[in-house]
């Protein structure tokens, strides 16, 4: 990353290198069908219906859309809405365990010579979106473009925010099939050049990937520790140079980027042709053990803790994702999600709590990785001036939280970010109509 970011303190000791543990038999599982970037998948199962572990309960719902599994074996108990963690609501398939463990059944197929076409029908119907966090459809990222060349793949296995060591147990432990999701990845897009990137603080991890790598067409890139970094725009920048424009995207630059966790669900699903219903997530913070835990998506947070032992403070609270970008919950009964990263458990209140007037220092303008100018959007923001928080390209924010770690007044700028943009996109849907 060339400009802006910072270098918040990691905390990743805490969980590193613990082996990933197994919660595989929840008691229950929501599944919401708007756990994806695009339009909520259709239900097609019922109240009552029994459904084995594997089968598809919702379908996609267009192009940029992304079918539901079910991840445990059982009955459905109820079709209704529940939370999400950024506060809205979804439709959700509830699903109780039967225990029987029944799942659907599987076939693995030699990739090799499957056309692109083919592995990207594969990605589609097991349902895969981007589990760094952004729940993009696999499927549509997959497809390149006509007026497009993919001529570089990145495995962002960077994985810059505090706390969060999923990714890397994972590629520790699972080496082999996440480089090999890669080389499929390079099949379906046509990309002859691969490179896997990863933050310099791991450096047995380099080791490890060095040997699989051995006699591939495929580059290891060691990157200086720096958040965002992560990013796909800045992790982009950091590897090669080449700036995504404003309002662009990374296969503009001829580039894309993939998660460790998505490229290794991509190879179970056209390898093994297994859907995604699981994933690795770390649950740390004040917490006596710090764990990297393999969870059926839809697991409850509630249940997670249960499992772990662990037992909120009156001060405590869980955040969902990483202590940067994550979202604090209004209640623990919210299931895991596809890009769920992490359960973060923080102390509430203490020095982040007392917001101050802005002082015009400049810090998070040299902060942003965007060159955004934060306080004067926050402050247009706060006015209500929606165009020109617009002008300011309040939509380029990645809400990464730079800007509101090194203000000294505290101020809340990526709330108010989050406000611009959605009131930007309310006064676009109405033009639309």
């Amino acid at each position: 990353m060339i400009g802006g970011g910072i270098h918040p303190v990691s905390f990743k000791q805490v969980s590193r290198y613990r082996p990933i543990q197994n919660f595989s038999s929840p008691e229950k599982v929501i599944l919401p069908l708007s756990q994806h970037t695009g339009a909520p998948a259709i239900p097609v199962v019922k109240k009552g219906e029994p459904v084995k572990k594997g089968q598809m309960i919702a379908q996609a719902n267009g192009f940029v859309s992304s079918p539901v599994h079910a991840s445990i074996a059982g009955k459905v108990s109820a079709v209704e809405y529940c939370y999400l963690p950024s506060g809205r609501r979804s439709l959700a398939i509830v699903m109780e365990n039967d225990g029987s463990q029944a799942e659907i059944e599987s076939t693995e197929t030699d990739w090799h010579n499957l056309s692109p076409e083919t592995i990207i029908d594969c990605v589609r119907q097991a349902g895969i979106v981007g589990m760094g966090g952004a729940a993009f459809p696999t499927h549509v990222k997959l497809t390149v473009p006509e007026a497009r060349e993919a001529k570089l793949v990145i495995l962002n296995g960077c994985e810059c925010e505090p706390f969060l060591t999923c990714d890397e147990q994972v590629f520790r432990e699972e080496t082999s099939a996440v480089i090999e999701g890669l080389q499929i990845i390079c099949q379906a897009t046509g990309a002859e050049e691969a490179c896997v990137a990863i933050e310099g603080e791991k450096g047995d991890l380099a080791q490890i990937i060095r040997n699989h790598l051995s006699g591939l067409p495929v580059k290891l890139k060691i990157l200086p520790e720096k958040y965002p970094q992560g990013s796909e725009k800045q992790l982009i920048e950091a590897l090669t140079g080449l700036q995504v424009p404003c309002g662009k995207l990374p296969i503009d630059v001829g580039c894309l980027v993939f998660n460790v966790q998505t490229a290794l669900a991509v190879q179970k699903a056209v390898k093994k042709g297994w859907p995604l219903v699981e994933r690795v997530l770390t649950v740390s913070g004040v917490v006596e053990q710090p764990v990297n835990l393999r969870v059926p998506i839809g697991t409850t947070v509630a249940d997670i803790l249960k499992f772990c032992g662990i037992s909120l403070k009156e001060h405590q609270r869980v955040i969902m994702g990483g202590p940067m970008m994550g979202q604090v919950l209004p209640e623990l009964n919210i299931p895991v999600l596809k890009g769920t990263s992490g359960l973060v458990i923080w102390n509430q209140g203490g020095k982040f709590s007392e917001e101050a007037a802005c002082i015009r220092c400049g810090r998070c303008l040299q902060a942003c990785p965007m060159k955004l100018a934060p306080a004067e959007i926050g402050r247009q923001a706060r006015l209500e001036n929606w165009e020109a928080c617009q002008k300011l390209h309040v939509n380029d924010c990645l809400e990464c939280g730079c800007c509101a770690y090194v203000c000294p007044s505290r101020l809340p700028l990526v709330a108010w970010f989050k406000w611009a943009k959605a009131e930007l996109r309310k006064a676009f849907a109405g033009e639309k109509k």
